[in-house]
């Protein structure tokens, strides 16, 4: 039986069984192990690049935890996930390494740690967007040779590598008030994560700066997805526009998915971007690039931060050190169509 056949039985594409054979993301849970238990059923054997360079010792393994939050189930179609997953597979690549994908419900966090004891990679990149300290803490106890990436805690032993979320937020608020926007609103995730944290400490520090700030009817908290936070931001600013007080001139979102999500509801209520009100967001997506305007936002060096995670973790590998090193990479301010001066 070839892997044309095995797709037929199965009845998904020929890349979805390749997909699930080599465990990279692309095909949801249910779907692989339904390919994985028919492969395994008609006796269907693959020896990927994956498994041969894991038998030799050149495998690192990408590791996610997922929830219902910022990092569901299907978080490589989010448009950041996917390019940071793509360099680091690329960096993998040239440095004569395989990576192999690892995605773990919180709700079988247990077994799928134990799984990973039993049947180790030479190395585990943990993305951890959505982890705690006490979580990181736990799993740095139990995977040894660990690069925790997007997010850092400075009181773990622990190589860290991250966006310096602070630097960014500040870029956006210095920006604003420059233009001359007073009356400012920001749209925040109603998730308590560290990066966002940074971000809005970041952006207020600016303000202050400038002695300004943000009034509490202006802070809004929506999902920090695309689709899930539109419907509920659309409300927030409906409410805010029939508020009878003076509506933002501009606002600050704690990343792109946000930004795009605000531009379409404030369109769909009437307002002109940029002339009734500025828009900027953060991470500068590939999708950045298509609305209308081109959204002003901050670059976040995602090759940099790939490449620096899979170095440090080869790196550590080889040099067995106890010494553990914690890199936050500068961002860089975009300015596009989506913001005016006022």
């Amino acid at each position: 039986m070839n892997m044309e056949e095995l797709a037929k039985r199965a009845g998904v594409s020929k890349g979805a069984v390749s997909l699930a054979l080599n465990g990279k993301p692309g095909v949801g849970p249910d779907t692989r192990e339904r390919i994985l238990q028919l492969a395994d059923e008609l006796g269907y054997t693959v020896r990927s690049r994956a498994s041969e360079a894991k038998s030799k010792g050149k495998s690192l393994r990408f590791l996610v935890f997922t929830n219902a939050g910022l990092v569901h189930n299907d978080y490589y179609q989010q448009p950041f996930f996917r390019e940071l997953i793509h360099h680091i597979e690329e960096r993998c690549r040239a440095r004569g390494y395989s990576l192999i994908f690892s995605a773990i419900e919180e709700s079988q966090y247990g077994q799928g740690v134990q799984n990973l004891i039993e049947d180790r990679a030479s190395g585990v990149i943990l993305l951890g967007t959505n982890l705690d300290a006490r979580k990181i803490a736990e799993l740095a106890a139990k995977l040894p040779q660990l690069i925790v990436l997007d997010t850092c805690y400075e009181a773990i032993p622990v190589h860290f590598v991250e966006i310096n979320n602070y630097m960014g937020a500040y870029q956006a608020g210095s920006y604003l008030a420059g233009l001359g926007h007073r009356n400012i609103g920001y749209v925040s995730s109603d998730e308590p994560l560290h990066n966002f944290a940074e971000r809005r400490r970041g952006f207020f520090a600016a303000l202050e700066e400038h002695r300004l700030g943000v009034a509490k009817g202006n802070m809004l908290a929506v999902p920090p997805t695309l689709f899930s936070s539109q419907e509920p931001l659309r409300q927030q600013l409906k409410q805010l526009k029939n508020s009878g007080q003076p509506f933002p001139t501009a606002f600050f979102c704690e990343c792109d998915y946000m930004a795009i999500s605000a531009m379409k509801a404030l369109t769909e209520l009437g307002f002109a971007i940029p002339g009734d009100v500025s828009v900027v967001g953060f991470d500068n997506i590939q999708e950045s690039l298509i609305m209308t305007p081109e959204l002003t936002t901050v670059h976040v060096e995602k090759e940099q931060l790939a490449h620096l995670a899979v170095d440090l973790l080869i790196r550590a590998i080889h040099e067995e050190t106890t010494v553990h090193t914690k890199v936050k990479v500068d961002t860089r301010f975009v300015e596009r169509g989506s913001c005016r001066k006022i």
